[in-house]
């Protein structure tokens, strides 16, 4: 629960009553700071795992430089790779666009239901 929401509610039970129960209000703050400890549920982690790992695959070709890979010519004429560095800088520029998109869709979300609580709470009003 966030602090707006926590808000509304109580802006709420003072429109149906001047008193409020305590009970309430505690049961409402301990909600408000149980959420606020934070971290990935598990399937959001593997939803963002996933969405990293497509972004990769995706752009397979931009992560690994080609300019600096060394070959060699083994005893029987094979060529072999000896070296290729990775592209890293590609590969964070991957990571954090997936988590901006990630951050975006949650701030999107947040928005609509505030919208969505906002026009509620007229219609009752009337």
């Amino acid at each position: 629960m966030k602090k707006e929401q926590l808000i509304a509610q109580l802006e709420g039970v003072k429109v149906l009553s001047t008193q409020v129960d305590i009970d309430k209000v505690i049961a409402l703050i301990q909600q408000l700071e149980s959420e606020k400890k934070g971290g990935l549920t598990q399937d959001l982690a593997e939803e963002i795992a996933e969405r990293i790992e497509s972004s990769l695959d995706n752009n397979s070709s931009d992560l690994v430089d080609c300019d600096s890979a060394e070959f060699s010519l083994n005893y029987d004429n094979r060529i072999e790779l000896d070296r290729a560095d990775i592209n890293v800088s590609e590969i964070m520029d991957h990571v954090a666009s997936v988590l901006n998109r990630f951050i975006k869709e949650e701030e999107d979300e947040a928005l609509i239901q505030a919208v969505l609580e906002a026009d509620t709470n007229e219609a009752d009003e009337e």
